[in-house]
């Protein structure tokens, strides 16, 4: 009786290395860290920039127009935005982290429409020509903006993102007038707190 022919194992078929088959596993579990982990790449030093940009629109601001207030304060939040997202980007390159997926996808995603409702308010209320209006409705949706992203960084930006809901709150019960001063304590003074204590705690 014939036995039947055992096949051999080509060289395609021979069993993966233990140590192939351990670096995938260390990569698929580093990969779930990252995704289900905190953004800690917030630059601490990047969010005091924004609070001396803020320091300078407040200087600047002083005795404007109306129309030159509202574009001080507006050129300052893009030179703001663009400082501190650029100091974010260097940390996170060089911590290993990316605003394009895991956590830092998910800050942004979170910041974004409240941001987003912030810019196109501003729009209708310049018309009604009711800029008293603008610094409570900037710092209340900046708040709710930082404390939706801040969800998934590290623990002193979503409380960041409070203290601005807080600051906001607190400026309905002011009297017209105080609109520079508001933007200087929320702006100015909140990111140069809150930036210095991400700095210190998480690294720069």
């Amino acid at each position: 009786m014939n036995m039947p022919a055992r096949k051999l194992d080509g060289p395609g078929d021979a069993p993966v290395a233990l140590h192939d088959r351990a670096i995938d596993d260390l990569r698929f579990i580093r990969e779930t860290m990252v995704r289900s982990g905190a953004f800690t790449a917030i630059s601490g030093w990047g969010v005091a920039a924004m609070g001396v940009v803020a320091v300078g629109a407040f200087l600047l601001a002083r005795g404007a127009t109306p129309g030159g207030w509202v574009a001080v304060w507006m050129g300052s939040a893009v030179v703001s935005s663009l400082v501190s997202m650029g100091a974010t980007m260097m940390k996170a390159k060089r911590i290993g982290e990316t605003l394009t997926q895991g956590p830092g996808r998910r800050l942004v995603l979170g910041a974004a429409p409240a941001l987003a409702v912030g810019g196109l308010l501003t729009v209708p209320i310049l018309q009604t020509g009711r800029i008293e209006l603008l610094p409570t409705m900037w710092i209340l949706l900046y708040g709710t903006a930082v404390t939706a992203g801040g969800a998934f960084s590290v623990r002193p930006v979503p409380l960041m993102g409070l203290a601005f809901l807080a600051t906001g709150a607190a400026t309905l019960l002011l009297p017209a007038g105080y609109e520079n001063a508001t933007m200087l304590g929320a702006f100015g003074g909140l990111h140069l707190v809150f930036g210095a204590w991400i700095a210190w705690r998480h690294g720069g």
